[in-house]
């Protein structure tokens, strides 16, 4: 199962657009692939993203579960850039401090942050609050950014 987010972000602040998991069905992993790679063009022909963030691979104990997920990753990423759009990358880390202030917060803690900051009401699956988690960091280090060349103009 692959997770997704889409928000807005103006200058009002985020606004939750759509959340979801993308259904693997394939037994075979090259068929695996494809239906991330086809699922991730839905969502894009569905809501028109400008700018696609995703988390990093982190190396755990298990390089063969790191290698498949960086390979899901990999088709994520060709279906973005299929449709010419920007993707950004961030550890785990980085997102677990932009949105609770520490890297080592657990992932209820940034569930807990996703639904406050996106004013959402009950249950999010947790790949899709994961991968708002990730829309959250991206506009959160956009924002920053633009404060950062604003002072230089």
């Amino acid at each position: 199962m692959t997770g997704y987010g889409v928000i807005e972000t103006s200058t009002q602040g985020h606004s939750y657009i759509a959340s979801g998991c993308i259904r693997i069905k394939a037994d075979n992993f090259p068929e695996r692939l494809k239906q991330i790679f086809d699922g991730v063009s839905e969502v894009i022909a569905l809501y028109q993203p400008q700018e696609m963030a995703i988390e990093q691979v982190f190396m755990h104990k298990n390089a063969d579960s790191a290698l498949k997920l960086g390979q899901a990753r990999g088709a994520a990423i060709c279906a973005t850039m299929n449709h010419q759009i920007p993707v950004y990358e961030y550890a785990a880390r980085e997102i677990k401090q932009a949105l609770v202030g520490k890297g080592n917060a657990d992932k209820s803690q940034v569930q807990h942050m996703v639904k406050i900051l996106l004013n959402i009401q009950g249950e999010i699956q947790i790949d899709a609050g994961d991968a708002l988690g990730v829309c959250l960091c991206h506009s959160h280090h956009q924002q920053t950014v633009k404060r950062l060349q604003q002072g230089r103009m």
